[in-house]
Order: C-alpha cells, then structure tokens, then sequence
C-alpha cells in the first residue's frame, strides 16, 4: 500500500450537516491530482488479478472513486442509483439509516451471472450502503468479491454490520477511529 497521507486531504466541517455532526470532506483528496491518483492506484492496485468484472459504486459520491478504479481494473462499472433515476428494470435494495431507510437500484441487465463485483465508495460509516449494492449484486447472480473505501469510519462500527451479512474482505485506505 501506499505511504501517501490521505487523511491530511480530508477536511472536517464542524455541525454539518447538523450540530454535533463532524463532516468528513474528501473532495480535497478527489481534487488532489496525487492524492487522487494514488487512492485510485491503492485500491484497484490491491484487487488487480482478482478477477474483478464489475465494479459498483453507489450515488453520488462512489461513482468518483469507483469509476476510475474500474477503468484501472480492466472492468465495466455499474451506477447504483437512487430511487427513479434509471428508465429501465432494476433490481432494488432498500437499507436502513439513523432516521429511516433509503433504496438504491442498479439496472437488471448491468450484472449477469458471471460477473465478479467489487463495491466501491469513498467512504464507508454504519455500513448500509455497501451492504445493500453487495446484496444487489447477489440478486443478479452475480459473485461478490468485495469492498473497498477510501475512508472508513470505525468509530460507527461497519465491519461489524457489514460482517452481519457478508465475510468478504474489507479494504480501507485509512480509517477514522
């Protein structure tokens, strides 16, 4: 891995997007032509040669981590939208958050059987988002490989509940505790 400091690239916003809430800001690091490049080059360097086919990143901010990594990985890279933004037939998952539950949809015909999915975002805190397009991709039948994140917030406990579900590895860049 890489020795790069991400984490200096990350800006804290104090009270948003409410009071007592810590905003972890990794547009910086997107907007870092090193700090990007080499976040991209960690993550899809550590799953080259894993037989990824797909990568699947969730909106909005996934598709800015998870589409350049699957150009590096040779794969196509799967959108996983927000209710009532794809024109065709989707698979849906909803999940939990602190105050209610949310869905993401990925078109039917974007995994099939033999593909090999890695979901991909820039952060990853309780865990739902990722849980659910790992669950979308099994709908599809296809294989799931995977995560990774740029950032992962320990402190809010993801590993445990995306171990609830899933016992594929989890790959952080760096981690929040």
């Amino acid at each position: 891995m890489s020795s790069f400091d991400y984490e200096s690239l990350v800006v804290d916003i104090p009270d948003y997007p409410e009071p007592g809430v810590i905003f972890k800001d990794v547009t910086p690091l997107i907007g870092d032509p090193q700090g990007f490049a080499a976040a991209i080059d960690a993550i899809s360097g550590h799953f080259m040669g894993k037989g990824i086919t797909k990568v699947i990143g969730a909106e909005a901010r996934g598709f800015f981590v998870g589409a350049p990594v699957a150009y590096r990985l040779g794969c196509g890279f799967v959108p996983a939208r927000k209710p009532g933004k794809l024109p065709r037939d989707v698979y849906a998952e909803s999940y939990a958050l602190e105050y209610g539950t949310d869905e993401l949809q990925v078109h039917q015909d974007a995994l099939v059987g033999g593909d090999r999915v890695l979901v991909v975002d820039d952060l990853v805190a309780t865990g739902g988002t990722a849980v659910a397009c790992a669950k979308i991709a099994e709908h599809a039948g296809a294989t799931f490989c995977g995560f990774a994140f740029l950032m992962e917030l320990a402190f809010l406990n993801p590993r445990e509940v995306i171990s609830r579900d899933f016992s594929q590895e989890i790959f952080s860049l760096f981690k929040v505790e």
